[in-house]
């Protein structure tokens, strides 16, 4: 029988078209029940390659024959291993080419919609990561939100799309995850905007991204800082992309809202968290669209593939912006954290500048689930 390699981007694919898939999971116990590929309709077994080493008959029954197949592993050796033993015993079977790193790293653009005067906005899906971010097009112009470290991805749509990219904004100093934000900026000679109280220790030039600031973007109107919104960071910026669009970085998501304690600091922070997502959004329409830079589960995700929801819909279902007692939003906030992200300290010390790790180095510090929303 046949063993097929899988792109991650054939996967993303049927995770966003809702399509069945089993999966064959062939890491450690820890490494799955931590961080997995999660789909709609996808089904799994996890057993660990070395449960395997004297064949694969014990997990034959458990193979189905009536959908499609794909053994993953870290980074694919062990997968072809596994996957070319059940060729052997008499079923077609796929594995993902590059493992877990290679979907940690594929990102897929969506469209999320129209803006006035014939400019679109586009959502960057990073599935793997749970890493959103933005680029919207107006008049052979471009704009970039909260840009993941994978330059290409976005030079390279940019240049589809005939545009110049002529702005570059970071919401907030990440802590989860490697900003491409002044790389590309530094790529493309746009101007790279970071807000100045989450600045302090960097080692570059950047502009400030203070409350107030408005950047034209061909027809449409980029407002920035029209919320400035801490409470992820102290810098934490929201933006208003066309009078319709909501951006709020990592301060609220879908189904949770941004933790404060990622630069040590979280019983000094709980209290501007809940002045923004309270006092500050509640002043907004309700009827503007949210998106989130970050989604926690596969839940969240649109049938579309894209991550928004109505802020009058968070208001109703989202259980971070309704809790009436500062007291329990406080305990709420501080004693329900997740684990912190994978090296969230070398990862900050590299937005900052600080750092400059290579490519295999920025890969391993960011493997892993996203961790930057209470529970």
């Amino acid at each position: 029988m046949t063993v097929t390699a899988w792109t991650a981007s054939q996967v993303a694919r049927r995770v966003i078209d809702n399509e069945p898939l089993f999966i064959l999971d062939v890491r450690n116990d820890d490494a799955f029940a931590d961080w997995k590929i999660e789909g709609h309709a996808f089904d799994y077994l996890n057993v660990p390659y070395f449960d395997l080493l004297d064949g694969v008959e014990v997990i034959l029954p458990q193979i189905p024959t009536d959908k499609d197949v794909l053994v993953v592993c870290a980074k694919e050796g062990s997968s072809i291993m596994v996957a070319d033993m059940l060729s052997e015993a008499g079923l077609d079977v796929s594995y993902l080419a590059g493992g877990m790193k290679s979907w940690s790293m594929h990102i897929e653009p969506l469209k999320v919609g129209d803006l006035a005067g014939g400019g679109e906005l586009y959502q960057f899906v990073r599935l793997g990561k749970g890493c959103l971010s933005y680029m919207m097009i107006s008049d052979g112009e471009a704009a970039i939100i909260d840009a993941v470290r994978f330059t290409d991805v976005f030079i390279e749509f940019a240049k589809q799309k005939g545009v110049d990219i002529k702005y570059v904004f970071d919401t907030h100093l990440h802590a989860d995850h490697i900003s491409g934000g002044r790389h590309i900026a530094n790529e493309t000679g746009a101007t790279y905007y970071l807000p100045p109280k989450d600045a302090q220790d960097v080692v570059f030039q950047y502009a400030p991204l203070e409350d107030g600031l408005t950047v034209q973007v061909g027809n449409a109107q980029l407002a920035v800082g029209a919320l400035y919104s801490p409470g992820h960071t102290i810098g934490s910026t929201s933006f208003i992309v066309d009078g319709r669009y909501l951006l709020t970085g990592d301060i609220l998501f879908i189904d949770s809202i941004g933790r404060p304690d990622l630069a040590g600091l979280a019983e000094d922070w709980v209290g501007d968290l809940r002045e923004t997502l309270y006092t500050r959004y509640r002043t907004l329409a309700d009827d503007l669209i949210v998106l989130p830079a970050h989604f926690m589960m596969i839940d969240e995700l649109n049938e579309d593939g894209t991550v928004s929801k109505r802020l009058r819909e968070l208001f109703a279902s989202n259980h971070g912006l309704n809790v009436d007692d500062e007291e329990t939003f406080r305990k709420m906030v501080t004693d329900n954290l997740p684990p912190q992200p994978n090296a969230y300290e070398q990862i900050r010390h590299v937005n900052m500048g600080k750092l400059t790790p290579n490519d295999d180095e920025q890969t391993d510090m960011e493997i892993g689930p996203n961790r930057c929303a209470v529970r």
